[in-house]
């Protein structure tokens, strides 16, 4: 037999013989990689106080439904999370944190002193939601299922996250590592990722990993970070009457130059290479049919797996609006030329957690303990930030079912919910340092 294979056996073995895993982690598969992680969460799940912990977490769903439908109606739109920091933080306080604390920004920081307080392990959830003010985020019941704008995304992660301290709490768990549990501000679109940048800004506390809740599988694992530009692009003129002052330089004859200039390069630019999409979602300007309008503006999203490409596409962007603007400007017969604003109002780095870093082996190895094959994964989430600094760090989900998000209509079922509180503690303890 060979001695990946024995590690695996092993591996299995171990995991059957936890009192509070699924049935269905016999099956585990456990390549030559994780074989050591496999064999350490087993240790640390089989321990006498994880144990209780994770059933507490379970006897707990029907209180974290309870929480979840109260912090859901706390409002939390863009740039307008203060109400909802507030509740989140009360609730840590309430749940066994040593420290809470709202920082400058906006964030919710609670922290559980370790014992040798030489690194710090975050987990984290973010506050806010992509529904502006005024949304009516009345949490509606039919049947078992739950709608309500913003109750998976990310509500239920700050739910998932107050519930692992929670259980700390109870089973009087300690790491060697500080963890803590935090809620961000400005994660949702123009936010950019705000609250994140914050915790990670040059003289800020060092966070040595950092785990996300936010998306719905149990299995996935988002341990790459869709980078993304975004620019709001603003052609500007004297305007004028369509007939008195034709002739004029218009805004809005650049900006449609413009657009078609940039599609037509980056469609050429993204035919190849890793994976790289642009897109104008929101055009505006001008007061009535018959006026030169004296500005048009564009909202621009461009986003990659690879950071160079980003930074080669945003030059494309940039370089088209130059041009177009040139060639209007030619065009002019009369009045002052125009002139061109790029600001740029979204600004998320790309990066990877690799396989063989220490995080993301152990939460592969924590999600076979739960009875299914790690999937690792892609997306935009607040892990971005630290993995672009070369920060270990990974995304995983909030547990139960849903859809509609980003959408009035979004739903959360509570199906096993449980779970997921119970596989972030277990890559918390893992990660933190549990003997």
């Amino acid at each position: 037999m060979r001695n990946g294979t024995v590690a695996t056996a092993l591996c299995a073995l171990l995991l059957a013989g936890v009192a509070h895993a699924p049935a269905r982690a016999q099956v585990l598969r456990c390549d030559d990689r994780v074989n050591a992680r496999c064999t350490e969460v087993a240790r640390i799940a089989q321990s006498p106080a994880v144990v209780r912990a994770m059933r507490f977490i379970e006897q707990q769903n029907g209180v974290a439904r309870s929480e979840l439908i109260a912090l859901t109606e706390i409002p939390a739109p863009p740039f307008g999370e203060t109400a909802r920091a507030n509740a989140f933080a009360d609730l840590l306080r309430a749940a066994g944190a040593d420290s809470v604390a709202i920082d400058s920004i906006g964030n919710v920081v609670a922290v559980r002193n370790g014992t040798s307080r030489a690194r710090a392990v975050a987990l984290a959830g973010h506050l806010d939601t992509v529904f502006p003010e005024g949304t009516d985020v009345t949490v509606r019941e039919r049947g078992d299922t739950l709608f309500a704008p913003g109750i998976g995304d990310d509500t239920r992660g700050l739910i998932v996250v107050l519930h692992v301290l929670r259980a700390l709490a109870e089973a009087e768990i300690r790491t060697e590592a500080d963890l803590l549990f935090i809620g961000t501000v400005g994660e949702e679109g123009l936010g950019d990722l705000r609250g994140v940048k914050y915790l990670f800004r040059e003289g800020a506390r060092p966070i040595a990993a950092f785990i996300a809740i936010d998306g719905g599988s149990d299995d996935g694992i988002t341990n790459e970070a869709l980078g993304s530009r975004r620019y709001r692009v603003t052609f500007s003129g004297p305007g004028g009457h369509s007939w008195g002052a034709f002739g004029t330089a218009n805004p809005a004859h650049a900006l449609g130059r413009a657009i078609l200039m940039f599609d037509t390069a980056a469609a050429r630019f993204t035919a190849a290479g890793e994976r790289t999409s642009y897109n104008v979602g929101r055009i505006g300007g001008g007061t009535s049919v018959n006026s030169i309008p004296f500005e048009a503006w564009a909202e621009v999203d461009m986003r990659s797996q690879s950071q160079s490409r980003l930074i080669a596409i945003d030059s494309i962007f940039r370089a088209t609006m130059q041009q177009a603007l040139t060639a209007q400007n030619a065009m002019i017969r009369t009045g002052e030329p125009l002139t061109i604003s790029a600001d740029l109002v979204g600004d998320r780095p790309s990066g990877v957690t690799r396989p063989g870093t220490p995080l993301l082996d152990r939460a592969s190895a924590v999600t076979l303990w739960t009875g299914v094959q790690p999937r690792l994964g892609i997306s935009s989430t607040d892990s971005n930030t630290p993995i672009s600094l070369g920060i270990p760090a990974i995304t995983i989900g909030r547990g139960g079912d849903g859809g509609q998000t980003h959408a009035p209509g979004e739903w959360w079922l509570d199906r096993d919910s449980y779970r997921a509180v119970q596989r972030a503690l277990l890559i918390a303890l893992a990660e933190a340092g549990y003997n």
